[in-house]
């Protein structure tokens, strides 16, 4: 018990330490939440707290013109479209590691589809675009899959599966700011607030619950109130009542302990103290189950930088210019009324002014009351307001062709274009994050699965023909790990410019054989590209026969006659049957018996083909 109370206190007064390593860049994140809500007249006060600024006199107009929001959302938009598509290389050119690339394809298709992928992805997108930074956890769920056993007490036994949760920069503590990757980093707390009835059911624990601010963790736990991070900013009404914190601590391997180290902390109470679970590193190695994206990367620095940032000022500026403006227009349609003193009843005249047809009596002898002089709105106020509008296009990087001033009637196409390009390329490095991140994710759920579907599981995805399509699948099947692209410029462009593309290539001539023609497998990768992929339904008859081509293979492979089907495409199955035998998986084990039973197996297509004739 002692040893497990020097446990939770290492653990506890870690976290602690790191809170305080991290809490300016905390702050800043919160402030870039308030701007991007619409919670602009803040800034960051004493002790680091986000505060309220105060007006300096009290007609002033504090009116907020967001204009943050808007450019975030555009940039959500464009980033939204990059999904690029995944696939595996099998280990080796033998057909088997070619077989078992594909359904690793397809297991990807499946995990994608059925957490909805996308939408995780856009999530951790929002987040990283506003505070900078966001992660992704890949984890096994022993609480998910199908139901393998029943306990005496009923309780359902399941086989597990993977699990994808999107983590805020505000649960991540990393052991040091200065490493720039999660790979430079020897050890990474996650903490997160939990109900006290989710801790008991997760861990078995009872712990006191308290009120914690989801986003200022540190206060919240330290002293057990509200997190109080400043005075009247939206954030800080987050709170979770009768809450706990679980804090997780992921420390890489070393000569201490060669599997690694979990520590988990469920309040004050020791709940996991072992190996790193997963297997989800290079070369079979342990390693940390996050992900990390960032809007910009920063040198030096962990944490990535928000586009707000940037923005922050100039939206300060365009508020105070707008609301300037309007104030002098306020002063010129209502005016300011000079009077001599004691010449009239001062507080009516403030409580009800010169409304029209009043009868204004002062006193005999006096001036009469009247307006001074305002001259007109300076054009300083316009000029002002059109540079920071274009600054604020110019800094997000999200120039439209309605915001592009440099157009001309006389610009070709090609110039046009090419302005869109520089445009986009804005995004490169925030694409680029994108899609390192997508395709970890994609390695990651391999390695999991390869270390825990040691039983058949089933698995479902859309077809090409937009049939469900059911396939089973375990550990073995997953002889490879290695995710790429099937494009390097997938999402990178729109359906517009891709199909503008494609039309390019089929003009020159660059998608037909020598002979002018189109073979059915590229109609089947045009359609798909261009969006009509289950358009035409003859082209998944293809793919059909050259899927059932490539069983036969296997089957034959196993010295098994394989019969011929009056329905197969005779000409699709000698092709796929004549490439694997001049396959390096066939040189391997080619004796005289496997060419006898493959090319008498051809001959049947060819004489089937013949009589169809």
């Amino acid at each position: 018990m002692k040893k497990q109370n020097d446990v939770v206190k290492e653990v506890l007064q870690d976290f602690q330490n790191r809170i305080l390593e991290r809490k300016s860049y905390e702050t800043q994140w919160k402030l870039n939440m308030n701007f991007y809500m619409g919670n602009q007249f803040c800034t960051i006060g004493f002790g680091g707290l986000v505060e309220d600024a105060d007006r300096q006199y009290f007609w002033q107009e504090r009116e907020v013109f967001n204009h943050i929001a808007p450019k975030i959302d555009i940039r959500l938009a464009k980033l939204s479209a990059i999904r690029p598509k995944l696939y595996v290389v099998p280990a080796s050119s033998d057909e088997k590691d070619t077989y078992t690339a594909k359904l690793s394809k397809k297991i990807l298709d499946s995990v994608s589809a059925k957490y909805n992928l996308s939408q995780k992805i856009n999530q951790a997108t929002k987040w990283s675009e506003i505070c900078g930074t966001s992660f992704y956890k890949i984890f096994w769920n022993s609480n998910l899959g199908q139901v393998v056993a029943i306990e005496e007490s009923g309780r359902k036994i399941k086989a597990g599966d993977v699990d994808i949760s999107v983590c805020s920069p505000f649960e991540i503590y990393p052991d040091s700011v200065t490493c720039e990757n999660l790979e430079d980093c020897q050890s990474i707390i996650h903490a997160k607030a939990y109900s006290a009835d989710e801790i008991r059911q997760m861990y078995g624990v009872e712990i006191e619950g308290r009120e914690i601010n989801v986003f200022s963790l540190d206060s919240s736990y330290a002293t057990g109130g509200l997190g109080y991070s400043g005075i009247g900013t939206k954030i800080n009404e987050s709170t979770k009542k009768n809450a706990g914190l679980v804090i997780e601590k992921y420390m890489r391997p070393n000569e201490d302990y060669p599997n690694g180290r979990l520590v988990i902390v469920a309040g004050d109470e020791l709940v996991f103290d072992g190996d790193l679970p997963y297997v989800n590193g290079v070369d079979g190695k342990r390693d940390f189950p996050f992900i990390k994206q960032v809007c910009c990367d920063e040198v030096g620095s962990f944490w990535g930088k928000s586009i707000i940032e940037r923005l922050i000022p100039l939206q300060r500026a365009y508020n105070a210019v707008k609301n300037r403006k309007h104030e002098f227009l306020n002063r010129l349609t209502l005016g300011v009324l000079a009077v001599e003193d004691g010449s009239v009843d001062i507080d009516n005249l403030e409580e009800e002014g010169l409304a029209p047809g009043k009868i204004l009596v002062y006193r005999q002898g006096s001036n009469a009351p009247t307006y001074l002089d305002n001259e007109s709105l300076p054009t300083d106020f316009e000029k002002e307001e059109e540079r920071l509008l274009e600054e604020f296009t110019s800094l997000s990087g999200t120039t439209e062709m309605g915001d592009m001033t440099t157009i001309s009637a006389s610009m070709s196409g090609v110039a046009l274009e090419l302005l869109l390009d520089e445009n986009q390329t804005r995004l490169s490095f925030t694409t680029d994050s994108i899609k390192n991140a997508i395709k970890t994710i994609g390695k990651h759920l391999l390695r999991l699965y390869k270390q825990f579907a040691n039983i058949p599981r089933l698995a479902k995805i859309v077809g090409d023909n937009g049939m469900p399509e059911i396939f089973y699948f375990k550990s073995s099947d997953i002889s490879s790990d290695d995710v790429q692209f099937e494009t390097e410029t997938e999402g990178a462009d729109t359906l517009t410019q891709r199909r503008n593309t494609i039309y390019t290539l089929l003009d020159r001539g660059l998608l037909t054989d020598e002979n002018g023609n189109i073979s059915q497998s590229m109609k089947s990768k045009i359609l798909e590209m261009i969006g009509f992929g289950n358009w035409e339904t003859s082209q998944d008859l293809n793919a059909l026969h050259i899927r059932r081509a490539d069983n036969e293979n296997i089957a034959m492979l196993d010295g098994e006659m394989v019969k011929v089907k009056p329905i197969d495409d005779h000409n699709l199955h000698i092709n796929e049957h004549i490439a694997y035998m001049l396959s390096g998986e066939y040189e391997k084990n080619s004796t005289e018996k496997l060419e006898k039973i493959f090319l008498e197996h051809i001959e049947e297509h060819k004489k089937l083909l013949k009589e169809g004739e």
